[in-house]
């Protein structure tokens, strides 16, 4: 099977209801980013399960633009995050505390944060709790809340792939199947690990859903892409101001070294090339 199918948003709906789906599947894309870090596997699992969830909710980015899953905690995992641009390209990252025994990680209660940048227009942030790192249920509490849309998420990671799945009640469509999101609901909760990061959507989609009249749409892809840059760099050293810089090439040997921490990618700056960042130094 070749990656492409392996790495991929499935778009499906329901005839004659109001529900709507998506199956995400990361492989390729989620092993770039766990190969670049040494992550203990209750974090890399997780990881995994919020990369599944962003792409889900890159199906909502319209537009030109990137959208940001972070949760926030207080202990020894502080921070997960995972972005996604409208390409369907995604980076994450974990900061925890590495001097903590794998044993002793664990996930304190602690917030889920909704970023949507577009490329135009206003940057939208929406927050909702999340209790002992259950992102699914974060999701579904922030959509109920925030959107009032019925949601329903399933999130699975076995270190190695990735998977999710969301159904979606849309808003304001009249429809006579009265139990259709109870129903549908039920027969996705039958969905295992094993399956969904096993089969292709449209298999895993036919063995949930094959007595219901579920449309598919045509599959987008998903991969790992990081958005760092030397020119992005620049500009963030930048922002430090030339006096900062100065100091820290005479401190370490005439360069500056920069590792991106999403995909460890390193970017070396010399003196020449910091002065390059300050064109405006030049003029006096």
């Amino acid at each position: 099977m070749s990656h492409n199918q392996r790495d991929m948003l499935q778009r499906f709906s329901f005839d004659n209801t109001d529900i709507r789906g998506e199956i995400a599947l990361l492989d390729s894309a989620y092993r770039e980013v766990i190969k670049r870090h040494s992550y203990p596997q209750l974090i890399a699992r997780e990881l995994g399960e919020l990369m599944a969830a962003t792409a889900l909710l890159s199906a909502n980015l319209k537009f030109p633009g990137r959208l940001t899953l972070q949760v926030r905690m207080p202990g020894n995992v502080s921070l997960l995050q995972a972005e996604t641009n409208d390409k369907g390209q995604l980076r994450a990252i974990a900061r925890y505390d590495e001097l903590a025994g794998d044993e002793q990680l664990s996930f304190a209660d602690g917030q889920m944060v909704i970023t949507i940048e577009p490329e135009q227009g206003q940057r939208y942030q929406g927050i909702t709790a999340v209790s002992g790192g259950n992102i699914a249920q974060a999701l579904e509490d922030y959509f109920e809340q925030s959107e009032q849309l019925g949601s329903r998420f399933w999130l699975f990671c076995n270190g190695q792939q990735a998977a999710g799945m969301m159904l979606q009640k849309m808003p304001a469509m009249a429809t006579d199947d009265a139990d259709a999101w109870d129903r549908i609901g039920h027969l996705a909760s039958t969905a295992r690990e094993d399956e969904i990061l096993g089969l292709p959507a449209d298999d895993m989609l036919h063995r949930l859903f094959h007595e219901e009249q579920a449309r598919i749409y045509p599959a987008s892809e998903l991969s790992f892409f990081c958005t760092c840059s030397k020119d992005r760099i620049a500009n963030a050293l930048h922002q430090l101001g030339y006096e900062e810089l100065d100091t820290m090439l005479q401190e370490q040997a005439g360069k500056i070294d920069i590792t991106c921490e999403f995909c460890q990618q390193n970017y070396t700056f010399d003196r020449p090339q910091v002065d390059a960042i300050f064109p405006e130094r030049k003029l006096h």
